[in-house]
């Protein structure tokens, strides 16, 4: 049902209000927490081992490591990659700042890749084109849920000897060539925040492909303790790495498992709605759906719908006069002081910068919402 606005539940005279994220969380969770709650761990534990071998069955390779958000494991990923100070790592301007942030608490430096003006996913060729001695690893970001040219990416990897890191916090559930998201990059990493595809309150995961590099991160991620072998009591008492407290709680990991019980029913509910506006937008004068050129090698894990409007401000304005929220939702990373000054060279990111929109797609926006929001921007604006 779509979310309404109401006072004290009696005023049916308030219009339906779409809101843009709503968070998804299952009837049962609320249970599975309560049944943590009456254990002895709710901190990391037993919970927190079940949730990650569930996620590597879902990948089908690879190693898992729970962790408290999505950028605790984009900065143990850079760590496990080898990036450190003065290193340069190649990574899209267009997406949270919490991507390229632990690039900063290394000391390693963001050049940034222009998008493809199709996807707003990174341009292949802009990567190539930033490559020096000083380039480490490239990190992509599979926007609104669309996979990113990982054929082309791993090529340009593979020729220069870098590692690459997927930001998929976007991309819970999404396929590249037949291959999940999890399996086609060095390291990937999730986001559970509140209003991903599935939530652990806030969480994140790490899913690397060497088994190796997958241990040592477990030391990261808990102080720099070989966790295993101390509660094992054949620990030696000693720490040889700077560790982080970036474990998830078992708390999370039963919300989290809870979610993946519904993943298949969420993606295909959002694929649903996805195709809805596509279709509902599709050659409409003044407005480009975002990325549904692209799919034929890829599976869309539909986070995000994003069409291309003139006069943004208006629409938005619009479509909230008839309670529909809308909105940017990522901005292109060179504005913030922190990452410096505006780059030159980001030809598309300035053309598209002041067209894109994003619109309501979560378990709580029906298709006739979907429908409504098409025929409001269909009269135009």
């Amino acid at each position: 049902m779509s979310l309404k606005d109401t006072t004290n539940g009696s005023d049916d005279s308030v219009p339906a209000s779409v809101v843009l994220f709503h968070p998804f969380v299952p009837p049962e969770a609320s249970q599975r927490v309560a049944d943590v709650l009456s254990t002895r761990w709710i901190g990391q534990g037993p919970l927190v081992d079940k949730f990650e071998l569930e996620f590597e069955t879902m990948i089908g390779s690879g190693k898992s490591l729970a962790v408290g958000s999505g950028t605790d494991a984009l900065h143990l990923a850079f760590l496990l990659a080898g990036v450190g100070p003065g290193d340069e790592v190649i990574c899209p301007v267009f997406t949270c700042t919490a991507t390229n942030l632990p690039l900063l608490y290394i000391g390693a430096t963001p050049i940034f890749a222009d998008i493809n003006p199709e996807t707003m996913n990174m341009d292949p060729n802009s990567v190539r084109s930033l490559i020096t001695d000083k380039t480490k690893a490239i990190v992509t970001v599979d926007y609104g849920g669309l996979p990113c040219d990982y054929e082309e990416i791993n090529k340009i990897a593979s020729q220069f000897g870098l590692k690459v890191i997927d930001d998929a916090a976007h991309a819970l559930g999404a396929k590249y060539q037949g291959v999940p998201i999890g399996a086609v990059a060095d390291f990937t990493t999730y986001s559970f925040q509140a209003i991903k595809h599935i939530t652990t309150g806030d969480g994140g995961l790490l899913h690397v492909k060497n088994s190796e590099l997958a241990e040592k991160g477990r030391r990261l991620r808990w102080f720099g303790i070989d966790r295993k072998a101390k509660f094992s009591g054949i620990w030696e008492n000693d720490i040889t790495e700077i560790g982080f407290k970036y474990q998830m709680t078992d708390i999370g990991a039963a919300m989290g498992m809870a979610g993946l019980s519904h993943l298949d029913e969420v993606l295909s509910y959002r694929r649903g709605l996805l195709k809805a506006y596509e279709n509902g937008l599709r050659n409409v004068p003044g407005v480009e759906n975002i990325g549904i050129n692209a799919q034929s090698d890829r599976l869309h894990s539909a986070w995000l719908h994003t069409i291309l409007v003139e006069n943004r401000e208006v629409l938005k304005k619009k479509l909230m006069t008839h309670g529909i929220e809308s909105g940017q939702v990522h901005y292109r990373n060179d504005m913030y002081s922190i990452f410096g000054n505006r780059r030159e060279y980001l030809v598309n990111m300035d053309k598209l910068e002041p067209l894109y929109l994003v619109l309501p797609l979560h378990m709580k926006v029906t298709l006739e919402d979907v429908e409504n929001i098409c025929q409001i921007i269909k009269a135009g604006w």
